[in-house]
Order: C-alpha cells, then sequence, then structure tokens
C-alpha cells in the first residue's frame, strides 16, 4: 500500500524532528549486483533521516537482487523524499512501498471468538437450543446472574460520534473506527477486558444517549471516546446518572488521572504541596477541565485556564458555556484577565491541552523555580522538549519519544477492571483519585527521578495495581454491588 503525499510547512518539519514506527515503511527496491549499491542506499536513507530497522532479500531477477527495507521517518512528506531520492540513483528501483501502519489496519484490527467448543451436538445442544433457555430463564428469575452467565461481567463498549478523534476533529463514524478498535485492544491487552466499538451516526445528545441506554444491557460498562466538548460533558452527566453501570469519558477522566499521578510524583522531586502550586492550564475542553477539576480536589487553590479567547474569569461575557461557567466560578482566584506569557509569570505548573505553539520556550523562564511543564498536545505539543530543556526541571508530553509520556492506558484498563470486578454502579471521584495515587505508586522512590515520574505504557504492574485501589474506593465510596470478600479476599 503506497503512502498518500501532503503537505508539511518548514515549521512543522523542523518540529517533528523524530522518526517514529507510526510512519513506518517497507521499500521493495531492485539492486543491481555492484559493488556498494547497497551501501550507496542506506547511507543516502540516513542522510535524509530516516532509521533504517530491517534488510531482507526477498529475491533475484536477472542480474539484481530484490530487497525489502523497513525504514522509520518522520511523516508522510519525509517518506515520499526518501522514496523521490532513491529512485534517482544509479542502478536502483523502488518496486512497491508498503505503508506498515496501514497494512496492521487491513480487515479491522480486532475479532471475536468463542470461549468453549462447539464441536457436537452435545456441544450445540449446551450452547444453544434447547439447554441455553434454561440459562435465559435463571436471569430472568434473577437479574443479577447476567453477570455470572452473559459477556456482560466483562465487556466494555467504546462509544463515540466521530466529533472529536484524537487531533482530527469532526471526522464522523466511519473514520474514528480505527481508533475505537485500538482503544478495544488496549482494553484487551492490559485489563484483560473484551471491548467492542460502537460508532454512532448521530452527534444529537438526545440520540446518543437514547442509544447507549438501549445498548447497555449487554455491557459492564461504557467508555465514551472521543465527543466533543461541551456535549461530552451533558452526555456523560445524563448517562451515569441514569444507568446503573460505571460511565467514563476517557478523553476526560483517563487524562486526569494520569495527569494527576503525574503531578503527584514531580512534587515529590521539587518539594513542593499542590496546594502552593500556581498552575496554568491552555485548553479548556473536555481533557482541561477533568484536569483541572482533579487537580482542585485534590487540593490544588491556584488555577488559571485559558481557551482560544484568553483568559476565563468571573464575568467574562463572550465565548463562554456552562461548564466554563462553572470554570470561571471555581478557577482564577485572582481574576487574572490577562494572557498566558503573564500568567507564566511565578507559576510552578503549566499544563498543556491545546495545540503546538501554545506558548513560546523563552516565557518557561518567567516560571518559578524548578518548573514543571506537561505539554501533552499530539503529535506536536504545546513547546518542544528539547527547546524547554535549558527552563524547566520537569517535562512531559503525550507522546512515547520522549520521557514521561501522558498516556491515557495507564489508567483506564486498571479502573474499567476494577470497577467490573466488584460490579460498580459508578466510576466516582473516589475511585479516580485511588487510581492516580496507585499509578504513582508505581514508580519506586529509588527510580524516580526527573525523566521518570509516571511509570511506562507497558509495565505490567500498573493496571493490576489501579483495579485494587478502585475496587477498595468503591466499596469505601458504597458504589460496588459485588461481595466485598469474593472481591478482596
Amino acid at each position: 500500500m503506497s503512502i498518500i503525499q501532503t503537505e508539511t510547512t518548514p515549521s512543522k518539519e523542523k518540529k517533528l524532528v523524530k522518526t517514529s514506527a507510526s510512519y513506518s515503511l517497507t521499500l521493495r527496491l531492485k539492486l543491481e549486483n555492484a559493488s556498494g549499491t547497497l551501501g550507496k542506499v542506506t547511507s543516502l536513507i540516513g542522510e535524509l533521516g530516516g532509521d533504517i530497522g530491517a534488510i531482507d532479500i526477498v529475491g533475484f531477477e536477472g542480474p539484481c537482487t530484490v530487497r525489502d527495507i523497513t525504514i522509520n521517518v518522520r511523516d508522510e512528506a519525509h517518506g515520499k523524499k526518501v522514496m523521490d531520492a532513491l529512485n534517482e540513483l544509479d542502478g536502483i528501483q523502488v518496486l512497491h512501498v508498503s505503508d506498515r501502519t496501514f497494512l496492521m489496519h487491513l480487515g479491522g484490527k480486532i475479532r471475536m471468538a468463542n470461549k468453549v467448543p462447539l464441536k457436537t451436538r452435545d456441544d450445540l445442544s449446551m450452547a444453544y437450543t434447547p439447554g441455553v433457555a434454561r440459562v435465559c430463564m435463571a436471569i430472568h428469575d434473577e437479574p443479577e446472574n447476567v453477570y455470572k452467565l452473559t459477556i456482560k461481567r466483562n465487556t466494555v463498549a467504546v462509544v463515540t460520534d466521530g466529533s472529536a478523534v484524537l487531533g482530527l476533529g469532526n471526522i464522523g463514524p466511519e473514520a474514528s473506527l480505527p481508533v475505537m478498535e485500538g482503544k478495544a485492544m488496549l482494553f484487551k491487552e492490559f485489563g484483560k477486558i473484551d471491548a467492542f466499538p460502537i460508532a454512532l451516526a448521530t452527534q444529537d445528545s438526545e440520540e446518543i444517549i437514547k442509544a447507549v441506554k438501549a445498548i447497555a444491557p449487554v455491557f459492564g460498562g461504557i467508555n465514551l471516546e472521543d465527543i466533543s466538548a461541551p456535549r461530552c460533558f451533558e452526555i456523560e452527566s445524563r448517562l451515569k446518572k441514569e444507568l446503573d453501570i460505571p460511565v467514563f469519558h476517557d478523553d476526560q477522566h483517563g487524562t486526569a488521572v494520569v495527569v494527576l499521578a503525574a503531578v503527584i510524583n514531580a512534587l515529590k522531586i521539587v518539594k513542593k504541596e499542590l496546594r502552593d502550586l500556581k498552575i496554568v492550564v491552555t485548553g479548556v475542553g473536555a481533557a482541561g477541565v477533568a484536569c483541572s477539576k482533579i487537580l482542585l480536589a485534590a487540593g490544588a487553590r491556584n488555577l488559571i485556564g485559558f481557551d482560544r479567547q484568553g483568559a476565563i474569569y468571573k464575568g467574562r461575557g463572550e465565548h463562554m458555556n456552562y461548564m466554563k461557567e462553572w470554570f470561571a466560578e471555581n478557577t482564577n482566584p485572582t481574576g487574572f484577565t490577562g494572557g498566558v506569557r503573564d500568567a507564566l509569570e511565578g507559576a510552578d505548573l503549566f499544563l498543556g491541552l491545546s495545540g503546538p505553539g501554545t506558548v513560546d520556550a523563552a516565557d518557561l523562564a518567567r516560571m518559578n523555580r524548578d518548573p514543571i511543564v506537561f505539554a501533552m498536545a499530539n503529535p506536536t505539543p504545546e513547546v518542544m522538549p528539547e527547546d524547554a530543556a535549558p527552563y524547566v526541571r520537569i517535562m512531559a508530553t503525550g507522546r512515547s519519544d520522549y520521557p514521561n509520556q501522558i498516556n491515557n492506558v495507564l489508567c483506564f484498563p486498571g479502573i474499567f477492571r476494577g470497577a467490573l470486578d466488584c460490579h460498580a454502579t459508578d466510576i466516582n471521584e473516589e475511585m479516580k483519585l485511588a487510581a492516580a495515587e496507585a499509578i504513582a505508586s508505581v514508580v519506586s522512590p529509588a527510580e524516580l527521578c526527573e525523566d521518570y515520574i509516571i511509570p511506562g505504557v507497558f509495565n505490567p504492574k500498573v493496571a493490576e495495581v489501579v483495579a485494587a485501589a478502585v475496587v477498595k474506593a468503591a466499596f469505601h465510596s458504597g458504589v460496588a454491588r459485588k461481595d466485598r470478600r469474593t472481591v478482596l479476599d
């Protein structure tokens, strides 16, 4: 599958300096069997900034060798630049280019599989008619049996309307499916939870609420995903009230939990208290509001938020909605009305949930001693770590190619694992705070340092520790329905 050409501005090309497996290409090349031909290829790829991963011989065509060379590039434009340059070399022909990310997605990334054999008449009579009728009536007579006898006990719906997908925006339900499938893979890999993507062909809040309520009997939990603000706030709030299973908007709360975990550990290094921090937040959408809420719940008192129109403060009349009104009432205690640059004066924590170039690196010099900067816009952060390095003590991003990745996968598999294990009716603030403390605890005192304030996404301890903490918090807060002894003992 050939790579698609796109334009890249000089500024973006400059900032995206690292190659990534997300832009991984396999180049099938026909090379003349002459001394130094392969060397010319590898040298050129290196000169152009490509990262070679593997070189394999595929076969021979007369006096030529056919090789597959796998390389990582920065983006699609970078990949095309490499291909064009290779085509200009004497004795070399580019036969085919495969985008390995697209190949991974062929036919989708997930599938359903049977847990029990269906090989004989006896198997059929128990799994389906007539035996299944007795199981149906057992649930009819005792509804709680649905958790024992069906997939509900371990199944989550990943629900979207495609209105706010990653950094892509409103691309619709069909185009959102690859992301939802990926989310389902993460649930399975890290939480051992069966998740299924539900992409709804409506962006009407009432219709979404109605649809989710209609499918809820199948699922033990609902994970809302990539629904635009401010509609996402109302949809989640209504579903939490109207369903008896946990509803969790991961873009809000997953981000918030991991941010709090990272803040907890960062403060251990800089030896500051959350209640004493001056916090500047750019981006007051779903994630920005949720991160601010959880920081306030954990003890923060001085937080100033910015949207595209500037600071949010009591009395601001333009470009407000009910959630920003809440934000104005509960943050910005001094009534600050200036710009981000001035707000950074004396700030201890910058939390970016907006977009690239929101702050200039030099402005970070205005922050308090030992500044903490979480620049989480993807793929290009609000300020690049290499630019911020001279000014900050601790840096985190949403990217996997820098230290301290703030990644929701550290949160939602464990939170839902715990919620499902105790048959929780809700995922509440106590459970979220417990999850953040649990994530932070995975980094031991001996390991804790500026470049390791948050565990890696493949750390096997995270989901287990988070799930255990969530179960305890669920029982403590009264939302667990299962017998405590069967879960905790």
